[in-house]
């Protein structure tokens, strides 16, 4: 990525591996999480992918024993053996849960309500 993009994003990609399911209505694929940030998350192309990008996804990003990001999310992009969702909407509880993994991964409190502010816009 540019540096240019890398200006434009507001919000830091935090490079994780967490057990991530994709549901849409009744169908659900495993996938191999790629990233997570507080506005969506990239996960490479599930075997048997057939999703409606026309609808609304679930995603389940599965962070320890007790702690899951639920996320509703649309697909915005599916390129080069991945996919990319931009989150719609997300619970508290998940917030948290991605706030906290964000804080810990940045390391810089003020990036963190930098971003968290950017959601608001």
């Amino acid at each position: 990525m540019t540096d240019t993009a890398n200006e434009r994003r507001r919000f830091q990609r935090i490079a994780f591996d967490a057990p991530t399911v994709i549901a849409q209505g009744e169908r659900r694929w495993t996938a191999t999480l790629q990233d997570l940030s507080l506005k969506g998350l990239l996960i490479e192309t599930p075997a048997e992918w057939d999703g409606d990008p026309e609808q609304p996804f679930e995603a389940l990003v599965q962070l320890g024993d007790e702690a899951t990001v639920r996320m509703e999310t649309v697909l915005a992009r599916a390129q080069e053996g991945y996919l990319g969702f931009v989150c719609q909407h997300i619970d508290l509880d998940s917030i948290s849960h991605l706030r906290r993994l964000v804080e810990l991964n940045l390391g810089d409190e003020e990036l963190l309500e930098r971003e968290l502010a950017a959601l608001g816009n």
